[in-house]
């Protein structure tokens, strides 16, 4: 039996051109946020209620103070059962990252895209003004990438 077509079937269909699609243009806006006091635990605990592997972690302003991760999660669990401490007193400030990229919501998906791959990372808070405004993930670029049609990448 011979190919029908070698496109495949579409996903979905974009309303933008995908040479101009814009970080605001994927980015979740609805994000799960962690503050520096919050007990190590709780977060781990929304994180598998809300189903996110990490997130932004921000101060009162609403400014990006570091990244929380299930990686660092998983280490403070390694290293609580290893020393037989308690996890109920370490809090996600002494966990986090406090070096974190960012990036804006006017920047290239495709320029984004090239940054997950250089850094190693997994989202990206988006930031305007000093604020966060929203949260771009590999996940999020994949789902645009299958809703834009042809090979080219454009439409």
């Amino acid at each position: 039996m011979g190919i029908k077509s070698f496109q495949g079937n579409h996903v979905g269909e974009l309303k933008i051109a995908a040479d101009k699609l814009s970080v605001a243009d994927c980015m979740q806006k609805n994000v799960v946020t962690f503050t520096e006091n919050m007990c190590l635990v709780e977060a781990m605990k929304i994180m598998i209620q809300k189903k996110v592997s990490g997130g932004p972690v921000i101060n009162a302003n609403n400014e990006v103070i570091g990244i929380i991760s299930e990686g660092d999660c998983i280490k403070q669990i390694s290293d609580s059962r290893y020393y037989n401490m308690p996890m109920s007193d370490v809090s996600v400030g002494s966990k986090m990252s406090r070096k974190v990229e960012t990036v804006k919501p006017t920047e290239n998906v495709f320029d984004i895209a090239n940054q997950f791959l250089h850094l190693k990372r997994r989202r990206f808070p988006v930031i305007e003004n000093g604020k966060l405004v929203g949260l771009v993930s590999q996940k999020m670029l994949m789902k645009v990438a299958l809703e834009l049609t042809g090979n080219n990448w454009k439409k």
